[in-house]
């Protein structure tokens, strides 16, 4: 039998560390020892620290409980009647068991070791022990499995260059401001979130933002570009390889966090089917695995696409779009938000001569009216670019330039007028509609109307 820790001992190398139960408190164990005492003793010292504890005499026994519960880590007994731990332990990788295990033996021989290497076993504990090392075993095991997974995350997010896409969503327009409520009416729910515009838009960054908004901002958030993934892996890097031996997949890793598929209409027919089933059971069947994972993952979803179209042409099953528009949010064209583009022209200004180490351009009201006056066709990401370009070349484009005073020796518009002639542009190509050229600048009927009169328009 274990002995449990004398009061000598607490202070010492055995003792679990301050943080052991921030760690063990969402874990659930699975016991598996044909010994009543030593699963009772496990259960006592993990039950009052772990979310879920449950023990089985046998390894049988088990398997029936790994096909009903999932389960974070496994305490197993190597010798036990019928079947010994570390071929059973083999058995459960095969069928697809992606949980920690932890071996029990009384015998540290090396042929044991590197089986228990082999199938998997993250640890192993010599009998007798106290309970403070079982509980430093366990804990080490979570903090291993947790650092793998931000490992995997982190080396994802660097082949994919997605980590200059982090930031928050800026400027202060009506169209803006608008959204930046619509995200937190949406940050505590579950529900899936579409994001919709033109390129360039910044539908990664408003996704972002809708995370960090969340109580799940502590979480992994992980971007997937459907378009930039070849249709033949794309279902392996989502859902992961063939049994054990393959990766895991981004949706197991992300658990917990948030999964943004980008250019989700780019997702080939079968991948959709897959992901319809896992966004409605919230469980996945890893690579070729025979046993299902629960899934703790909030879904949102980016395209520029037209999606109707999209289902129109049979390129996009109607059942996940209809999964996937419980909430859509529609992200504006730089062109529509005229008024942000100094903050957002000054912020890249000053990220990328950090970045650079070159000495920051001068964005003087000429520029600004030039950039104003500009349709930007590839929106916040043309702009993003054209910044760092200037910056690297010294000069802001000859066609943006601040040349003072236009051909003629007339002065240089205001600002006002720059607004002016936009919302006028945006009234004649609505016919003098100005409901329509209210919803298309984001703004209300009532400032329209008041500006006209301004106007005497």
């Amino acid at each position: 039998m274990p002995e449990e820790p004398t009061p000598s001992r607490q202070g010492g190398d055995d003792a679990p560390s301050g943080g052991i139960g921030r760690v063990l408190q969402h874990v659930s164990v699975l016991v598996v020892d044909d010994e009543p005492g030593m699963r009772n003793f496990l259960v006592r010292t993990l039950g009052p620290r772990c979310r879920r504890v449950e023990a089985a005499g046998s390894a049988e026994e088990a398997s029936r409980l790994l096909d009903v519960h999932h389960f974070d880590l496994v305490v197993l007994d190597n010798v036990m009647p019928g079947q010994s731990g570390l071929d059973w332990l083999a058995e459960q990788r095969r069928v697809g068991f992606f949980a920690e295990a932890i071996l029990m033996t009384a015998y540290a021989d090396l042929e044991t070791a590197i089986h228990a290497l082999r199938v998997g076993a993250a640890d192993f504990v010599l009998k007798p022990f106290r309970s403070n090392q079982i509980l430093n075993a366990v804990a080490r095991c979570m903090d291993q499995r947790y650092l793998r997974r931000e490992n995997f995350l982190l080396k994802y997010e660097l082949r994919t260059d997605r980590m200059a896409a982090q930031g928050r969503l800026i400027g202060r327009s009506p169209r803006i401001e608008a959204i930046r409520k619509t995200l937190e009416r949406l940050a505590p729910l579950p529900t899936p979130v579409l994001f919709t515009g033109e390129s360039g838009t910044g539908k990664e960054i408003a996704a972002r933002t809708l995370h960090a908004m969340s109580d799940r901002a502590d979480k992994p958030f992980v971007p997937f570009n459907c378009a930039a993934t070849s249709p033949d892996r794309m279902a392996a890097e989502l859902f992961g390889g063939d049994g054990a031996a393959g990766r895991d997949g981004l949706l197991l890793n992300a658990s917990g966090g948030v999964m943004l598929l980008d250019e989700v209409t780019e997702l080939p027919l079968p991948v959709q089917a897959t992901l319809l089933r896992v966004i409605e059971d919230n469980r996945i069947r890893p690579g070729a695995s025979e046993r299902e994972v629960p899934l703790n993952l909030r879904f949102l979803f980016a395209t520029n696409a037209d999606l109707e179209k999209a289902m129109e042409q049979g390129r996009f099953r109607r059942d996940l779009f209809h999964r996937i528009n419980v909430l859509r949010v529609e992200m504006p064209p730089l062109r529509e938000r005229v008024g942000d583009i100094a903050e957002l022209a000054e912020l890249f200004v000053g990220k990328f001569a950090r970045q650079l180490g070159v000495p920051p351009l001068k964005l003087s009201e000429g520029v600004l009216l030039n950039f104003a006056r500009y349709r930007w066709p590839g929106n916040v990401r043309e702009l993003r670019n054209l910044i760092e370009r200037s910056l690297i070349l010294g000069e802001i484009p000859p066609e943006f330039a601040d040349d003072g005073e236009r051909a003629g020796g007339e002065p240089t518009e205001s600002l006002h007028a720059v607004e002016r002639q936009h919302i006028l542009s945006v009234l004649e190509a609505c016919g003098g509609n100005r409901a329509e050229a209210a919803r298309r600048l984001g703004v209300s009927r009532k400032t329209i109307d008041r500006k006209c009169a301004m106007w005497n328009v």
